[in-house]
């Protein structure tokens, strides 16, 4: 797992509140209700600055300058435009020249339009400011301040928010201003409560009385000749909610009764009062919209009647007067500062967002259609036969969208894999993401479709007999996770929050942390899954950071973090059975990489885990011995075969990118050259997926993707290479890697429990075996030729399944001759034949040693020869003799019959036909396969 900077909408809306209550203090506008074209003067106090290098400003108080900006739309930069001339940092802006008025203040006065020189028709919203010394050494923090329009405007200073909550009785200090000489008036509930003639500013101290639950309207008034002015905003006596039971039968979230009625439950132990504030309501609270208490004080619950039906229906939860959230069981969200870039590739035909909200909103809807599926008694793949191909879908189709991918189901099924892992598409920040930055985790991400799309393609994979699993990120969330922003302290998730530790128990935390012993976080991990096991029909998940699933401080002693730990053990085995009781045979994976002892206890209760071979198949591929063997469940001393083995995950470097860039090179082969590193890709792909247990690859592997990790950063967008596909040697690539998941998906020798690995030497080998049928693998990872001993688990005839030959064998020890890289895939039971031509090798070269061959007959001489050989054969055989000559590829170059007839038999072979070179000449006959090897060279 990896993701994007941590919290960084946070920090970027607490720098931005910090800006303007800085600005409260720090600046002061003269007039209060500053226009563009009209002057204002900007007062600074920088006693009252947060930057502690504003403290430099005092020692040259006669050279301080503005730097500033403008901003002319409200979502634009406060900076964007900037007077003439102020382009150096490190020199005074003369025309920003501040005047010092002792005591740590200066001013300046100026006419916005005319400073930034913004055209008229053009508005300005907003102005940038700091104070710097001449050489920049010395500065204040950033404010902002709002520019007004130019007609009369009235504005409430202090409230400055739109809404508020007040105990009984307490008081509410109001301060008021108008652009111009106005009649101003302060209203109440429409009674008038205080009126100043011909000014410019009020003020009033306004008890709040002692209607609890009661709404009040604060109206401010101002009229000027024509015009007029008002600004408005509501306050609300703290409520006390009514106590009940909550109704039986109902659950977390939305609980939808009838055509045009709903119940809203909120889990919110330790709150006070909640409201539910939509469409319906204008975004305000009101008595009938107060939730009602239960009696433990965990949860709020509202029954919310005349809806209309099938209409989407915006909502969220004011909680105790001071944040609203949205529902954190929501199926669907509305996000303000997102969502304007989803385009109707993305989702089409989109609720737009609702006028008056705030902030992240929930969706409900009555009546909603069904979903209609095609494929209801889905029969998912065996485990021992998985083959698993993880796919990111921001970079895996041009569209990004689930009906693209629905749309590219052949090509899946052209290469033959049985399942589709992917990556996190559960609400996350933004629209650009790996995922695993999760906010709501009942709703899926709108920057891949709709809910409908996700569930057609999960439909159409079932139906092309792909299982779906999906990636879930349970370990942590994001900050806009309702649970997150409810529970707050500081910059910390609270103490008494039901759902995540202040801090993180163990390393590599990146976001907020999930306690999984909370009663709360145990309840919401078995909606979560038990709802996409059944609202989507999911065949499982893969969770990510699986290990950090614990409350054992660990933190940062990663080796402590991996040791055994039978709180994480049993929480993983809950976890465990809470889905088995709702899908007895889904899939639940685990991205764990603990201690051994841990993860085979897991192993053997049942659960999958990420299996990474990565590293030595990297290192293998560019020609450096290492033993993979843990790649085999049994050689980790499992029960089962649950130990999901990749070489390539979302994680990794890529392999192809690493063999190209820094792979070994002996003469005249080099695995930096692309074909050459294709073909160790071959090998590769060949000895990690033969070997028994399910396995996964990850997105254009099987095409030689060899875009690095790191490009555009980690988790940033890697560029589409479809046209992969058209390149020969890429396709030939995929083509071994759909013969390879075609024998693993079919073929009952494949998933034996009866295998052995010899990993050790630069040579590989892996021999399967069951009653009726054995397979020999066998691979040469160096970057030179080998000759060595085969070591055939037996005698007799075997079959080529690439090179798509019969051969014989007589001495399962007779040496084997392999090309760098080259291997070869044996099996006893004839097999429907590969595609043809998929690897560079040609026909198999056994080749018994000299004196093997001495022994039985076989002489050459002279060797090395010119244009011509003599071939002495002395053995009790009569019959017809084949006389082959196989280049080092194996490739036969030369081919000759004869018949012997005598005990010794002589036969010159010409060789001026084939170029110099090492050559192999081979001899059958009878029984017999006997191999030399011949240099061809000119005297």
């Amino acid at each position: 797992m990896k993701v994007s900077t941590p919290i960084l909408k946070y920090i970027i809306a607490m720098l931005l509140l910090f800006a303007h209550l800085s600005v409260a203090q720090v600046v002061i506008t003269e007039p209060a209700l500053p226009a563009a074209g009209k002057e204002v003067t900007l007062l600074f106090d920088i006693s009252k600055a947060k930057d502690s290098r504003a403290q430099g400003l005092l020692k040259t108080p006669d050279q301080v300058f503005l730097w500033s900006g403008a901003g002319t739309s409200e979502g634009a930069d406060a900076f964007e435009v900037q007077p003439a001339g102020q382009t150096n940092w490190s020199a005074p802006f003369e025309p920003g020249r501040m005047t010092y008025l002792g005591n740590s203040k200066w001013k300046i006065t100026l006419v916005p339009r005319t400073y930034f020189a913004v055209q008229a028709g053009t508005p300005i919203h907003k102005l940038g400011l700091l104070l710097k010394n001449a050489n920049g050494s010395a500065q204040t923090e950033d404010f902002i301040i709002q520019i007004y329009s130019e007609a009369l405007t009235a504005k409430f200073q202090q409230p400055s928010q739109r809404f508020l909550f007040k105990d009984a009785n307490s008081t509410i200090e109001l301060q008021a201003a108008a652009s111009a000489p106005a009649a101003m008036r302060i209203l109440l509930d429409g009674v008038e409560l205080k009126r100043e003639e011909n000014a410019q500013s009020i003020s009033y101290t306004l008890n709040a009385g002692t209607d609890n639950g009661k709404r009040h309207q604060v109206v401010l008034e101002a009229k000027a000749a024509s015009e007029v002015a008002t600004d408005t905003f509501y306050y609300l006596v703290a409520p006390k909610p009514s106590v009940a039971a909550l109704p039986a039968g109902l659950k977390d979230g939305i609980n939808y009764i009838s055509k045009e009625e709903v119940i809203l439950v909120l889990f919110a132990p330790h709150k006070e009062h909640v409201y539910v504030i939509g469409e319906f309501n204008k975004w305000l609270p009101q008595q009938e919209y107060l939730m009602h208490r239960t009696p433990d004080g965990e949860r709020y619950w509202l029954k919310i009647s005349d809806l209309p039906a099938g209409k989407e229906i915006a909502y969220q939860y004011l909680v105790d007067g001071t944040i609203a959230v949205a529902d954190p069981y929501a199926d669907k969200i509305l996000d303000p500062a997102n969502d304007n870039y989803l385009t109707e590739a993305n989702y089409p035909g989109l609720k737009p967002y609702p006028k008056g909200a705030t902030g992240i909103v929930s969706v409900l809807q009555t009546q909603q259609p069904a979903y209609t599926w095609e494929v209801k008694n889905y029969e998912r793949p065996a485990v021992e036969q998985l083959v698993i191909y993880e796919l990111l879908i921001r970079d895996f189709v041009a569209t990004r969208n689930y009906r693209t991918l629905t749309d590219t189901l052949s090509y899946f099924k052209s290469l033959g894999i049985n399942a589709i892992e992917l990556m996190p598409v559960m609400e996350f920040s933004g629209n650009d993401s790996w995922g695993y930055n999760p906010t709501f985790f009942f709703a899926p991400d709108k920057a891949y479709g709709t809910e409908e799309d996700l569930k057609t393609f999960i439909d159409a994979a079932h139906q092309a007999g792909i299982a779906v699993i999906l990636d879930i990120v349970l370990n942590q969330a994001d900050f806009e996770n309702p649970y997150v922003r409810l529970y707050w302290d500081g910059d910390k998730p609270a103490a008494n929050n039901p759902y995540f530790n202040p801090v993180a128990t163990h390393p590599y935390n990146v976001f907020f942390d999930f306690n999984h012993e909370s009663p709360a976080t145990k309840q919401l991990v078995k909606r979560v899954t038990a709802y996409w096991l059944e609202e989507y029909k999911v065949d499982g998940f893969r969770f990510d950071l699986s290990k950090g699933f614990t409350q054992t401080k660990t933190d940062p002693d990663v080796n402590a973090w991996s040791a055994y730990d039978a709180g994480r053990v049993a929480t993983w085995k809950r976890i465990y059975d809470e889905i088995r009781e709702v899908d007895e045979a889904a899939y639940v994976i685990l991205e764990h990489f603990a201690d051994e002892k841990e993860e085979k206890e897991l192993a053997n209760y049942g659960m999958l885990l990420w299996n990474n071979a990565n590293h030595d198949f990297r290192n293998l591929a560019k020609g450096q011995n290492t033993n993979p063997g843990w790649i085999s469940y049994k050689q980790r001393g499992w029960q089962q075969p649950n130990a999901i083995g990749y070489i390539e995950s979302h994680d990794e470097e890529r392999v192809l990118f690493d063999v190209v860039q820094n792979g070994k090179a002996s003469g005249t082969y080099n695995t930096r050259d692309l074909t050459t590193a294709l073909n160790r890709a071959k090998l590769a792909a060949a000895f990690s997926l033969a070997v028994p247990g399910p396995k996964m690859i990850w997105q254009f592997g099987e095409l030689g993707y060899d875009v690095s990790i790191d490009q555009n950063g980690r988790t940033g967008n890697k560029p589409l290479h479809w046209e992969y596909q058209n390149d020969p040697e890429r396709a030939k690539l995929f083509q071994v890697y759909a013969e390879l998941i075609k024998l693993k998906t079919t073929v009952p020798v494949f998933a034996t429990d009866d295998f052995h690995t010899d990993f050790i030497d630069i040579v590989k080998r892996l021999t399967l075996s069951t009653p009726e049928a054995q397979v020999f693998m066998i691979g040469n990872f160096d970057v030179k030729q080998q000759s060595i001993a085969a070591n055939f688990p037996q005698a007799g005839t075997w079959y080529d399944y690439f090179g798509r030959e019969e051969v014989q064998v007589t001495n399962p020890a007779e040496k084997i001759v392999l090309q760098p890289g080259e291997f070869r895939l044996f099996t006893t039971k004839k097999l429907e034949a590969a595609t043809p031509d998929l690897l560079p090798w040609t026909q198999t070269v056994l080749a018994a040693d000299d004196e093997l061959a001495k022994e039985r007959g076989f002489v050459l001489y002279p060797n090395p020869a010119p244009d011509k050989v003599m071939v002495r054969l002395d053995n009790a055989y009569r019959g017809q003799v084949v006389f082959q000559v196989l280049d080092g590829l194996g490739r036969l170059v030369l081919n000759k019959t004869f018949l012997k007839t005598e005990q010794v038999m002589q036969q010159e072979m010409y060789l001026s036909s084939i170029p110099d070179g090492l050559y192999y000449m081979q001899i059958s006959g009878g029984n017999e396969h006997l191999i030399r090897k011949i240099v061809k060279q000119q005297q």
